[in-house]
């Protein structure tokens, strides 16, 4: 992004905040539901969030200005981008994403991000999933915000005729019940933290795939991975823990897989430059309530994956701007 010319313009990152809590206020509130037949007067959305009309018109005429609502004569009606991706009964829907996960914890987290730079944060985004109902909320939200990149990365990749996929750290079970049904033959196993896996459990039996994809309660960097596969995924794990750790999930990820078979990194990644993308170089920020977090850039990872014994590595963009997916493989000799 060129640098920055106008005062305005730091106005704009300065205020962005407030912006933010619009959009989750509207959510909690169930703005965009009401709306989600068509155009709804005050008077009825007064009386069905039991919000004063005061209060009510002034959330909505935010909305309205932040483009996330229209208001017409025969009331507000939502945005097509709010109908299409903010309204629970869209199949693209991924409010609970931002209600859960990102105003919930990311948001409060961020209130002490002085401290963390200073390597004094005190708590972490992952330290989370000690606590069960917090994990729900966090894998709940993950799951919502996981479908789209695991459906565009499920395009990237060929894994016709791999039997055995280890989904490490895999939450929700979003890629691993996006791969399987994609490839037919594949059987996954989704190993994560023992908070986690119930919730994993619960999506992977409303996929109907109980017969396909099987959970392992661990820790990543702690528990046995169980060996001879054809795929490893490693989907959001790199940028969380230390950088130290890096290397040594890469040298797990080669031992698990059978000669020949595919290790598969989806994550944020910044370009080599460290320049940006301003998307992907925000969300770092989130993880460095980890003191020895890292950044990952595509060469970094690169060289990372060659020390670790792979080959034929290349990275991918998934969502641009923000999520990349870095595929190598373990030699056959």
């Amino acid at each position: 992004m060129p640098p920055i010319t106008d005062v305005r313009e730091i106005s704009n990152l300065a205020y962005g905040f407030i912006g933010s809590k619009v959009l989750f206020a509207a959510l909690n509130a169930r703005i965009f539901e009401l709306l989600a037949s068509g155009p709804r007067p005050l008077a009825d959305l007064e009386r069905e969030t039991g919000i004063a009309r005061n209060r009510l018109e002034t959330l909505l005429t935010a909305c309205a200005s932040l483009g996330l609502i229209e208001r017409g004569a025969d009331g507000y009606r939502n945005a097509p981008a709010s109908q299409q991706y903010l309204v629970a009964a869209s199949p693209m829907y991924f409010g609970d994403y931002f209600r859960f996960q990102i105003d919930r914890q990311i948001y409060p987290l961020l209130e002490n991000l002085d401290a963390a730079l200073k390597g004094r944060a005190p708590a972490t985004l992952y330290g989370l999933m000690a606590n069960a109902e917090e994990a729900d909320y966090f894998s709940r939200a993950q799951h919502a915000g996981s479908l789209g990149p695991a459906a565009v990365a499920a395009k990237q990749v060929d894994l016709t005729g791999a039997a055995r996929l280890l989904d490490v750290a895999g939450g929700s079970g979003a890629f691993s019940i996006t791969l399987c049904r994609r490839f037919p033959a594949l059987h996954a196993t989704v190993l994560d933290f023992p908070t986690v896996t119930p919730v994993a459990q619960r999506y992977i039996a409303e996929a109907g795939l109980t017969d396909r994809i099987g959970v392992l309660p661990g820790d990543a960097l702690q528990s046995a991975w169980p060996g001879g596969q054809d795929a490893v995924l490693l989907s959001y794990l790199l940028s969380a823990v230390s950088g130290e750790a890096i290397p040594r999930l890469g040298r797990l990820a080669y031992d698990a897989l059978r000669p020949g078979g595919q290790l598969l990194v989806h994550d944020f990644f910044v370009d080599d430059d460290q320049r940006g993308p301003r998307g992907a170089a925000l969300w770092f920020m989130t993880f460095l309530f980890n003191p020895d977090a890292v950044s990952l850039t595509p060469g970094g990872v690169t060289a990372t994956l060659e020390a670790s014994g792979f080959g034929n590595v290349t990275v991918r963009n998934v969502i641009p701007g923000l999520t990349r997916l870095a595929i190598a493989r373990k030699p056959v000799a």
